[in-house]
């Protein structure tokens, strides 16, 4: 009877900061609910240093300096070293092998037709001239790849901005799968319910929320840092006069609420209303202020984050424990990565130093040669 395919996740972060509240909505929040769900065998989380390292390679001290940053976040949030392992990536030398195998299975101009790297490519200002796209980056999605199967990951949580990348991995697979034979298991991304936590748009409601564009809020943010960030918040530009009539699409205040607001914070924070859909069409008509808005979502968002900074400090007082964590989840990571390693070696055929099966293979050839 064949092994029964275990269900295994594999999700993570590039440590080039700290991780703000669209992380936490778009997949963090989702992890430890599927961490304390028990429907799946094994958890594990990649801190992507070296992929943070293709666009960052001259200031590595950024990447260093937060891969502790990223650990007391994932912890705060309730990640459970002991049901999820948390891993850096660049201490899996594994990865590395699988990338440079995987590189012969994809095309330059597959990579060029991938909707995320073009973005990136196009965020970061690689289309812009100069020295180009560093050959790091332009290979991120065969990374990536190199990432999900060497975990045997069958589900990765992810944002919608990476389903681009989800399907290249699963062209890997297939490729690998069918030239060497069935190794390598095809992932399947699960995306969140809520929309709007798929891409939460950044304080000035203009883009994605991101760390190189200074509009995020941080799961780390005081209650002070927190009240300012929301209080220079994008609304309606139109909506000059509470009197006016205002616009919700758009409005990021509307888009952060649709993404936490729950019928219970209305009815703890105000009771003016039943539930957003109330308070939207009240926007709508006018006669509702922007500062209310405002004031209704801080205290949202603190009900939120209040836990999370608790955690936090707990943890801060034990950095030698985080450390800690990171060094026993990197060792369990790194021998399961060479086992998936391992097989594929033996499917190319280039395990040549495990048996003596390549002695045996040029004799059989070489009859002559048995003397």
């Amino acid at each position: 009877m064949a092994e029964k395919q275990k269900n295994i996740i594999l999700t993570g972060d590039r440590p080039t900061g700290k991780l703000h509240i669209g992380h936490y909505v778009g997949s963090l929040k989702r992890r430890v609910a599927l961490q304390e769900s028990g429907a799946y065998d094994e958890i594990y989380i990649l801190i992507a240093d070296a992929q943070a390292l293709t666009d960052n390679a001259d200031n590595p001290q950024k990447i260093r300096d937060n891969i502790i940053e990223v650990a007391l976040d994932y912890l705060s949030c309730g990640i459970d070293p002991e049901k999820t392992t948390i891993c850096i990536q660049s201490a899996l030398p594994a990865l590395t092998e699988l990338s440079f195998y995987y590189m012969n299975l994809v095309t330059t101009a597959r990579l060029e037709r991938n909707p995320t790297v073009k973005t990136e490519i196009r965020m970061r200002g690689f289309d812009k001239g100069g020295e180009g796209i560093p050959v790091g980056f332009y290979t991120y999605p065969i990374s990536q790849a190199a990432d999900i199967t060497a975990f045997k990951a069958n589900c990765v949580p992810v944002g919608e901005d990476q389903m681009p990348m989800l399907e290249q991995c699963r062209e890997i697979v297939h490729k690998f799968n069918s030239t060497y034979g069935e190794v390598l298991v095809d992932p399947r991304i699960m995306l969140n319910d809520n929309e709007t936590c798929r891409r939460l748009p950044g304080t000035d409601g203009k883009a994605k929320m991101s760390k190189s564009l200074g509009n995020c809020i941080y799961l780390s943010d005081s209650r002070e840092a927190l009240h300012k960030s929301v209080m220079s918040m994008f609304t309606d530009p139109n909506h000059i006069n509470i009197s006016d009539p205002g616009q919700v699409e758009g409005n990021a205040v509307f888009t952060y609420l649709d993404a936490f607001a729950t019928d219970g914070h209305f009815q703890r924070y105000l009771p003016d209303y039943e539930n957003l859909a109330q308070m939207k069409d009240h926007y709508r008509r006018g006669g509702l202020g922007d500062v209310k808005c405002k004031k209704f979502l801080e205290k949202v968002l603190n009900e939120e984050l209040d836990p999370i900074r608790e955690r936090r400090a707990r943890w801060e007082a034990d950095i030698p424990g985080v450390y800690e964590i990171l060094r026993e989840g990197t060792e369990r990571a790194r021998k399961k990565t060479q086992e998936t390693l391992e097989e594929v070696r033996a499917a190319m055929k280039i395990n040549y130093f495990d048996n003596n099966a390549l002695i045996s293979e040029w004799m059989e050839r070489h009859p002559a040669g048995k003397a």
